[in-house]
């Protein structure tokens, strides 16, 4: 582990950013630390890049960590013209790159961060390396469909945002219990950073929602051209026990990409990394570093 601490790096998320950048669409918030090769990090929904907090100790001493919150998460900034969706992320990836000029990075997306990323950078030349995370595979489970489904039930919005400041319902496996194998990672810094927005912020939950509402199955249907066009090391990293990606979904996507390899965490969820950062930042620093 680097001189950066875990609650350093946690603290990093409750200051203001190093940047806001204008992607075109609203402004994402941008922090860096540490030194060597450069990494982008790409958060998922409903999170934002302080999802990645545990993971900086263990990287930080051996690549660039360049984290940003997409327009609608964490320090962002937006309004309700601001367009808000899966597509403009992928834009907005596209130029957070251009700003930096970074010329040869890695990108390591989470759960839709990596579908973004891919999106993103597929065919981009100052691709070096992928680090995908438990994100969309080439099919996806019948809790992922079903999930997609609720999105347009009338309250859905609401109902979201009141689960997310209800600890014991919350931990149900059919609500967000099962994003973790251990439940109690839901409260803690999960809550502050992720939770206890989408509760007490309206205009942070109306944001997620529409950006969720954009998200469109044609961009799982179109990895397989994607894929093919990451001529980068691309390694994947999957808690086995994430029942929205299972692993056995995400085993058949190694050979859709031309270089790829797959790490398995054992006894980890969706947010692998979360539970086992020094394990997932193992298997990443075999592809980014």
């Amino acid at each position: 582990m680097t001189d950066l601490t875990p609650a350093q790096a946690s603290d990093m998320f409750r200051r203001p950013p190093d940047r806001l950048l204008d992607v075109g669409a609203g402004e994402a918030a941008y922090r860096r630390v540490g030194s060597g090769p450069d990494v982008l990090f790409v958060h998922g929904w409903p999170v934002s890049g302080a999802t990645f907090r545990k993971l900086l100790p263990w990287l930080a001493d051996k690549v660039t960590c360049h984290v940003i919150d997409l327009p609608s998460a964490g320090s962002s900034r937006f309004d309700e013209h601001t367009t808000l969706s899966v597509d403009q992320h992928i834009t907005s990836v596209k130029r957070v790159v251009d700003i930096l000029g970074l010329e040869d990075v890695a990108l390591v997306g989470h759960n839709s961060g990596g579908l973004i990323a891919r999106h993103a950078m597929a065919g981009d030349e100052r691709l070096r390396a992928m680090g995908l995370i438990n994100t969309e595979p080439l099919e996806v489970s019948w809790r992922f469909k079903a999930f997609l489904m609720a999105r347009n039930l009338p309250g859905f919005a609401a109902g979201l945002g009141w689960v997310a400041g209800q600890p014991k319902i919350r931990r149900n496996g059919f609500v967000l219990g099962d994003a973790f194998a251990d439940r109690s990672l839901l409260d803690g810094e999960f809550d502050e950073f992720f939770l206890r927005p989408l509760h007490e912020d309206r205009a942070r939950l109306r944001a997620a929602v529409r950006v969720l509402k954009t998200f469109d199955h044609e961009l799982i249907e179109r990895f397989p051209e994607v894929h093919r066009k990451i001529t980068a090391p691309v390694q994947l990293v999957w808690g086995d026990q994430d029942p929205f990606f299972p692993v056995a979904q995400a085993r058949p996507m190694v050979g859709s990409f031309p270089n790829a390899k797959l790490d398995i965490i054992q006894g980890a969820g969706l947010f692998s990394h979360e539970e086992r950062p020094e394990e997932v930042a193992r298997s990443l620093l075999a592809a980014i570093g």
